[in-house]
């Protein structure tokens, strides 16, 4: 019972210690778990016994025989899941055949270039060799989350890593999984004869179940066959009953079935999927709690000093900084991707749960048959996670910075509020290629801006779910166009420091608007238009206009001439690079305005 209660408790303890130093939470939980495992045993208890001890060894344990395994399994198929769920098609459409470039040409690259490192360098047998790269084909989704959380990067490049690492978990999986078969088998040739049946069957019922129970789940939900107060739970049953179905109609194919699941739903229309996403974000922080802390403690120290020598440093150095660069810079070779935007890509590539569940499983089951090296592979696998996460959590922001794809000014644009007004503005900034989010509480305002192309998220403003959306790094502009007026002064006050770096602004108010001499620093657009009134004009005249600037003066004429109109609204300015500029209620003067810009205003065209 303490040993349980330990686990949540120093679980949850590391998730806290990550958030506040902003570090992955799998660097704390893995020196934890080795702390009260193997170090435990070896410096710190006087009967050389680990404080947790996650296999029922005859006298103490948690888990007995091979059931601390199946706890993993089931445990991965929620994270991954909860991964699935994140994951939007249209994120990837400039870098799809990137991202699918990456899962299926880069794995190939890392699967052999790793094989031939680890026999070459550490004298391992072939089937070990090779056993080791399928391990670590996999970057942990649970990782790299947090990296680019804290880096202001490209949607594109922030996008490949987040698909490449939730999309490659269950290949890497499939193809230990195949290895391992043809390892335990006493037949290899014959093994080998029908690998690729096995592997049709895999992605068959894979991708079929994980597709078709999609599907049904969300009928069920839309059609209300499931009361609200069991939404959660029963999602949760559905997820673990399609791992272990399609997991009985092919070995391993639960994985892939899941993150098809959680894709497909993802991807949906369903009203209540940000409400899945967050239970099982809570679920998988606690999930991977436990998993990490009861993995690491599970090493024993004598592993540990099997790969205590040089030999490590150079098989992880081959990894890291040969292996990984070639497999990113061949799959990238047709794309528009910068070099050194690659060479960022390259850069990031921390393994983890997938790759550590399935070591400690396989090695565990190996060394019992009596293999020979078997006993390399979790330690040594080990290694790799613990060696990249703590590479890439204490480099990945300055190595950014060093190679120029730290978003120095970010120049993507935060809309709260997707009403009319919302989406028309929305709109003319993409066109004018802006990156522009927009996020409401109404689901209908989201379906309408989805519909015109627009990237919407459904939210609640109040929420803390928007500080932990990767898709948001590039924000640098804030603009709340909401009705109500207490809410766009609280998004200011709450999100200015995270998505207002350049500047964040809100629509006045009707007892501001009623006062001229009274104007907000943080005032949208005009001292004379409200949120109604934006919306009036919205609604009479649908449409955003651009006319020429001769000159200060001739600018000033203009926004004078709005101001009579009250059918014409001034929302921004272009300069002669097309570049945007708010314009703001509080001073509509700018020095820099003349010759060669363009005033961009909703509403009555106006003569020039």
């Amino acid at each position: 019972m303490v040993a349980l209660a330990g686990i949540i408790i120093l679980g949850i303890l590391a998730q806290w210690v990550a958030w506040k130093f902003k570090i992955p939470a799998i660097l704390p939980l893995l020196l934890i778990g080795l702390l009260v495992g193997p170090i435990a045993a070896e410096f710190l208890s006087e009967d050389g016994t680990k404080w947790i001890e996650p296999i029922w060894n005859g006298k103490e344990g948690l888990f007995p025989g091979e059931s601390l395994f199946y706890f993993v399994s089931l445990a991965i198929s929620i994270i991954l899941f909860e991964g699935g769920l994140t994951l939007k098609m249209k994120e990837i459409k400039h870098v799809g055949p990137v991202i699918t470039k990456l899962i299926t040409l880069g794995s190939l690259i890392t699967f052999f270039g790793a094989g031939l490192a680890a026999h070459y360098i550490f004298n391992l047998t072939w089937e070990i060799s090779f056993l080791f790269s399928a391990l670590i084909i996999v970057t942990g989704p649970t990782v790299i989350t947090p990296i680019l959380r804290n880096i202001p990067l490209k949607k594109d490049v922030s996008a490949i890593l987040k698909w490449e690492g939730i999309l490659i978990d269950p290949i890497g999986a499939l193809v230990a999984v195949l290895v391992f078969e043809f390892i335990s088998v006493e037949d290899g040739g014959a093994f080998t004869k029908t690998a690729f049946i096995e592997f049709g069957k895999i992605v068959l019922f894979g991708s079929t179940f994980g597709f078709t129970f999609a599907h049904a789940i969300n009928y069920a939900i839309n059609k209300k066959w499931v009361p609200h107060y069991l939404l959660n739970v029963v999602a949760l049953a559905s997820v673990l009953g399609v791992f272990i179905l399609s997991d009985s109609f092919a070995h391993e194919s639960g994985l892939l079935a899941v993150v098809v699941m959680g894709m497909v739903l993802g991807n949906s229309n369903s009203p209540y999927l940000k409400e899945l996403l967050y239970f099982k974000e809570s679920l998988s922080v606690l999930l991977i709690s436990i998993l990490f802390i009861l993995l690491s403690a599970n090493i024993n120290f004598e592993d540990l000093l099997l790969i205590f020598n040089w030999n490590t440093a150079i098989l992880f150095s081959v990894i890291v900084f040969v292996i990984r660069p070639i497999g990113v810079f061949l799959s990238t070779i047709t794309s528009k991707l910068k070099f050194n935007e690659k060479l960022f890509i390259s850069w990031v590539g921390p393994r983890g749960i997938v790759a550590a569940g399935i070591a400690s499983l396989f090695g565990l089951k190996l060394a019992k048959l009596g293999v020979t090296d078997a006993q390399y592979i979790t330690p040594l696998v080990f290694m790799i996670v613990l060696g990249t996460v703590l590479l890439n959590a204490t480099t990945a922001r300055l190595f950014a910075k060093m190679v120029g794809v730290f978003l120095k000014k970010s120049e993507g644009i935060l809309i709260i509020g997707a009403s009319e007004v919302g989406r028309l503005i929305a709109s003319y900034l993409e066109q004018n290629d802006r990156h522009v989010i927009v996020i409401d509480n109404n689901q209908s305002n989201i379906d309408k801006a989805n519909q015109m192309g627009l990237e919407a998220i459904q939210t609640n403003v109040y929420s803390d779910s928007l500080t932990n959306d990767i898709e948001l790094n590039d924000v640098g502009y804030l603009m709340a166009l909401t009705a109500n007026a207490d809410l766009n002064t609280y998004a200011i006050s709450k999100f200015t420091n995270q998505f207002g770096e350049n500047g964040a602004f809100r629509l006045i108010s009707s007892e501001e608007m009623q006062d001229s001499s009274n104007n907000p620093k943080q005032g949208l657009f005009s001292h004379t238009d409200d949120f109604t009134s934006l919306s009036k004009t919205a609604r009479e005249f649908p449409e955003i206009h651009e006319i020429a600037i001769k000159d200060k003066a001739h600018y000033e004429q203009l926004i004078d001439k709005t101001n009579v109109s009250k059918d014409s609204i001034p929302l921004f300015v272009k300069d002669k690079n097309n570049e945007i500029e708010i314009i703001s209620s509080f001073s509509l003067q700018n020095k820099e305005i003349g010759k060669g810009w363009k005033l961009a205003y909703l509403g009555k065209e106006i003569e020039a």
